[in-house]
């Protein structure tokens, strides 16, 4: 007891010492908790703790930087096999002439352990005129898409001491075979003589879909004083001197006559493509769908034979469930499903011959549906459809480009589009002009917006950013709506994407 009286007068009798007690007392138990409970963590974590294992890793992130370097220097080169007339490939991968750009860049990316930088260059202002080039700048090798269709046209090996090249899994072009014309002769066998470009000192020997070219400064002195008046093969002891630097492979005969082939057998992988995409109108002339000519491998074609797709039309509608679109098209290749809708673009209540009315800004419901509606993409015919959350029946098709510079590149290949648009008369200049609008992927808004709105009317702006990245590179598109209709239009005046929704 007297202890007990002892500690209550010193501590707890007066409020001073008492508050003083409590907060003393209070950062004492914490000390001795945490001093406590963190012994106790390393316990039973020993050898598993950052301060336990930083060591290890500390030094192993030294040399990081280094052993990026050494693989680089060290990476093995590229072991490629030509086949003359359609394709390049190693064991694992193959570039097919005619593939579609989309299904390269994925194969480029599926190898990112052995090539190692990838470069694209295209022209902004002019896409449809200009060659999308996919530049493989660590291996020397070009790859060359025609702008319209986006499928590979020529394949450009254009610095040979990059990559090992075989025919008939037989070396011609490696670190231990110098690729000189008798090698390339002994390899692809006899060809028509070559030919000698004065303009830039090449010589170029063509075999059917191959061109290989050997520069004249490389050569020795023989080959140098080769007469400047001939044009054709040198004499015997002069082209054994010329060391190829180029390898081209294309289809035809003339390389700059090449045009990319038909889409290739070996490219569908299961899938269907739309050669031609176009509009379903009913009776009273409004659209009530899409026509796709599906192009596919029916595996029905004779080995001897011109082994081409098999085209079929398709036809889907709005108001078509999801079982009917994937009995006309197929399974999509993904399903996704809206999360919310940032912009709603409503169309004012009018006739569709009447003054075609202009997209507005809404603000979504106060209370939306729980269930959100859902798109079915079919990337590979550059098409999205999408579906009524509660009807489940199909109420917009969306048509993609895939140009070059638009957020969504090289996610759908292009959708080779025709849509006849009717032409208001409040629009038209004459009659001559009050008639069909025809217009398809490679169509400018410039050359039709006249027709189609009035010079006062402003379109809505869209700004895309991903959930991981809020700033878009390629900057802002614009939106322009007519009838049951909307245009996308990018800053170059080319048409991104065509949305048509039911009415």
């Amino acid at each position: 007891m007297a202890l007990g009286r002892t500690v209550y007068n010193a501590l707890f009798r007066r409020t001073s010492t008492f508050f003083v007690t409590i907060v003393v007392g209070a950062v004492l138990f914490e000390r001795v908790f945490d001093t406590s409970t963190d012994a106790l963590w390393e316990r039973m974590n020993k050898g598993k703790l950052w301060k336990h294992i930083k060591d290890r890793y500390e030094t192993e992130a030294v040399c990081v930087y280094d052993v990026m370097q050494n693989n680089l220097e060290t990476a093995k080169m590229l072991d490629l096999e030509v086949i003359p007339e359609r394709a390049l490939g190693g064991a694992q991968w193959e570039l097919v002439l005619g593939m579609p750009l989309i299904q390269a860049l994925e194969i480029l990316k599926r190898q990112s352990d052995v090539i190692r930088k990838v470069h694209i260059t295209y022209s902004e202002q002019q896409p449809l005129d200009v060659d999308l080039v996919v530049d493989l700048v660590e291996d020397g090798i070009r790859l060359i898409f025609d702008p319209k269709c986006q499928r590979l046209r020529v394949i450009d090996v254009y610095d040979t001491t990059k990559v090992s090249l075989r025919y008939c899994n037989k070396h011609f072009c490696s670190p231990e075979i110098l690729p000189t014309v008798e090698q390339i002769h002994n390899s692809f066998g006899p060809t028509l003589p070559g030919e000698v470009d004065q303009k830039f000192q090449l010589f170029n020997l063509h075999f059917r879909g191959l061109l290989f070219t050997f520069p004249l400064w490389n050569s020795s002195p023989r080959t140098a004083e080769l007469n400047p008046e001939i044009s054709s093969f040198p004499a015997a002891d002069d082209h054994r001197e010329l060391i190829l630097s180029r390898v081209c492979i294309f289809s035809g005969s003339d390389l700059s006559e090449a045009r990319a082939p038909v889409f290739p057998l070996e490219c569908f992988h299961g899938n269907s493509h739309a050669e031609k995409v176009g509009v379903a109108r009913d009776e009273k002339g409004d659209i009530v769908g899409l026509k796709v000519d599906l192009m596919m491998d029916d595996g029905q074609h004779s080995k001897l034979g011109d082994a081409r797709p098999k085209i079929k039309e398709r036809i889907v509608r709005f108001g078509d469930s999801p079982q009917a679109i994937s009995l006309e098209l197929g399974a999509p290749s993904k399903l996704f499903f809206k999360q919310e809708d940032k912009v709603w673009l409503r169309s004012k209540v009018g006739s569709c011959h009447s003054n075609p009315p202009q997209m507005r800004i809404h603000s979504p419901p106060p209370h939306p549906n729980k269930s959100s509606d859902y798109f079915f993409n079919y990337l590979t015919l550059g098409l999205d459809i999408l579906f009524d959350a509660t009807t489940h029946k199909a109420k917009k098709f969306i048509l993609h480009t895939n140009y070059p510079g638009h957020y969504d590149f090289n996610i759908y290949h292009r959708c080779l589009f025709l849509v006849a648009v009717p032409v208001d008369k409040t629009y038209a200049k004459d009659d001559s002009s009050a008639k069909d609008l025809m217009i398809d992927s490679f169509t400018k808004w410039n050359d039709v917006q006249e027709f189609l709105t009035k010079p006062t009317d402003k379109p809505v702006v869209l700004n895309r950013s991903s959930h991981t990245n809020s700033s878009n590179p390629f900057g802002a598109t614009h939106c322009y709506g007519y009838q049951n209709i909307i245009f996308e239009v990018m800053r170059n005046s080319h048409i991104a994407t065509v949305t048509i929704f039911s009415r």
